[in-house]
């Protein structure tokens, strides 16, 4: 278990929402870690903590002490913690407002429109 926040956020998602906004993400996304039916974007530090709120989305890092399971570098395979979208060179941290808006779109997609919370 690692610490979120000090060098990262996270942000979590069921694994239907999650496939979804990869796909739309397409190659701008960074590393994803996925744990049997969620899935962790990387983000950078306090990047979210601002997100109006999403259904079955949710921000870990800004607003308390947060741990998820990161696998070693070579664990490509689940169910247990593992890389969806394994780290690299160049591939980390995703952009955290096209995480967003490919999350809402997938949210939208999975859960129906108007299922933004704040909108």
């Amino acid at each position: 278990m690692v610490e979120v926040g000090p060098h990262w956020d996270a942000v979590r998602a069921p694994v239907e929402i999650g496939e979804r906004a990869l796909e739309l993400l397409g190659g701008a996304t960074g590393a994803v870690i996925a744990d049997y039916a969620q899935m962790y974007w990387l983000i950078p530090p306090r990047s979210a903590q601002y997100w109006r709120r999403l259904p079955a989305v949710q921000a870990l890092g800004a607003a308390s002490t947060s741990y998820i399971g990161v696998p070693p570098i070579g664990h490509t395979a689940g169910p247990v913690p593992h890389w969806r979208v394994p780290l690299g060179p160049d591939r980390y941290l995703t952009d955290s407002p096209l995480l967003r808006g490919a999350l809402a779109q997938a949210v939208a997609a999975e859960l129906g429109p108007d299922r933004e919370v704040g909108r």
